[in-house]
């Protein structure tokens, strides 16, 4: 069976920048930003974004490209004979339902605060209530259930369609969507009477905020921050570069799908430091910032039923372009090992997958007494740390040895695969950095993960 293709370049970078895009840039990104020192830290990330994230997304297009495989068979064709590559297949495979087990059902929750935004619900509510409202939907398990459920049904359905007709098709449209509403609400954001004081928060770099928040820890945040926010390591970018052809070299695509990706982080920041210091609201407030703090930010604004809607629309797309370019990981998971019809793929991942977020959604209710990390801990926890924590880096250190080490592809053949066509070329110059230096910095990354987590 000959394998689909991209209709155009334009849509293998808007979903390979729709998988990156998710809510790690939205939702992860500001609350560290502002926990770090604001525009300090922000020049570090992208510092790091750089030199961490660009080589390893250019590992794994050059691993989908050569292979015209997704993860689940990949390493089984570029391996050398007799080595044992391809048992990373497992990691990549547990890591993209991992993923999946938990992200529907946040997806879900974005779907429900849009249409409860634009209902009205939480105006002439204040502070308390506004909390209390998410506190509630968490001790919902049907709500909850239905929600993911609908997520599920509607991202598969859009894959159902096809490469070309459904994902691409779609993605773009929802990808052009956000990029809009987004330059939409950062206007409005820095509009707002008050939004100057946030602006040099975001803006004017300030090198003694990061060292009041500690130079190593403030440094070690942006590594793994450019790292995680890319999806690295679990064949999620690796199966978009199996859909296109030879013509661009690999790095110049990887440069664009990492400048869409930075930007939408940018500009995430741009609609929620202004709001949030015009309302002398604390940027820093974690997760709860977008269930909690940003609906109360909307109450107080003129026309805030309106912008609030707006803002959990863009949201919903940030989610669900993950989701569906997950899920077309998971199909094509699916094809490559069992050579099944991509309907068949389909059908039995659809239920797969409902069944297997089940534990995230009752994991807030009927099975909150289960805290893995101690209180306040709970399933989400344990499945966000299992992919963000451990397959994601272990991951991406096989794809940077494997693209390296003459016991695997190799840097001679990683490279001729990289810079075939137009367009700029993985320097030779990087050899001994991606060879010896990176894989020790990602190792760093995984063994402080470890240590912020437990100690």
């Amino acid at each position: 069976m000959e394998r689909e293709k991209f209709s155009s370049r334009l849509g293998f970078i808007l979903i390979s920048a729709g998988c990156a895009i998710g809510l790690g840039n939205v939702w992860r990104f500001p609350y560290i930003t502002g926990k770090y020192g604001g525009a300090a830290f922000v020049l570090v990330y992208l510092f790091f974004l750089l030199i961490l994230g660009l080589p390893i997304v250019v590992m794994e297009f050059a691993v989908g490209r050569g292979s015209q495989k997704s993860a689940a068979l990949s390493f089984d064709v570029l391996e050398p004979k007799g080595t044992k590559w391809h048992l990373y297949k497992f990691g990549a495979i547990a890591g993209n339902y991992l993923l999946m087990m938990f992200y529907t059902t946040i997806g879900g929750w974005m779907i429900l605060y849009f249409f409860k935004m634009a209902a009205g619900q939480f105006e002439g509510m204040n502070s308390e209530q506004v909390s209390g409202a998410f506190g509630e939907l968490m001790g919902q398990p049907v709500l909850m259930t239905v929600c993911m459920i609908a997520v599920v049904i509607v991202c598969f359905g859009i894959c159902a369609k096809g490469l070309k007709n459904g994902v691409e098709k779609i993605t773009k449209i929802m990808m052009v969507s956000l990029l809009a509403l987004m330059i939409i609400l950062a206007i409005r954001s820095v509009m707002l009477e008050g939004s100057s004081t946030g602006l040099k928060f975001y803006l004017y770099p300030d090198f003694s905020k990061l060292v009041e928040s500690g130079i190593s820890e403030s440094i070690f945040a942006a590594m793994g921050q450019a790292f995680f926010t890319l999806s690295l390591g679990i064949g999620a970018l690796a199966i978009f570069g199996s859909y296109i052809g030879k013509d661009r070299s690999l790095t110049g695509e990887a440069v664009s799908v990492t400048i869409l990706d930075t930007f939408v982080a940018l500009m995430a920041g741009l609609i929620i430091f202004p709001a949030c210091f015009a309302y002398n609201i604390k940027p820093d407030s974690g997760p709860s910032l977008i269930f909690i703090t940003l609906p109360n930010v909307f109450n107080e604004m003129s026309g805030g039923r309106v912008w609030g809607s707006l803002f959990f629309l863009f949201m919903s797309f940030a989610a669900i372009s993950t989701i569906i370019a997950v899920f077309e990981n998971i199909i094509s998971f699916a094809m490559d090992l069992t050579g099944c019809s991509r309907g068949k793929a389909v059908a039995v991942n659809l239920i797969v997958i409902i069944i297997l977020s089940m534990p995230c959604v009752l994991g807030f209710n009927l099975l909150s007494g289960f805290t893995p990390f101690g209180p306040g801990s709970n399933i989400l926890d344990l499945e966000d740390f299992i992919v963000s924590n451990n397959l994601l880096p272990l991951g991406s250190l096989v794809y940077l040895l494997f693209c390296t080490s003459r016991y695997g592809w190799g840097f001679k053949k990683f490279t001729a695969e990289a810079n075939a066509g137009k367009g700029i070329k993985f320097p030779n110059w990087a050899r001994v950095y991606v060879t010896w230096i990176l894989p020790i910095i990602v190792l760093a990354i995984f063994i402080q993960g470890y240590v912020v987590k437990f100690f």
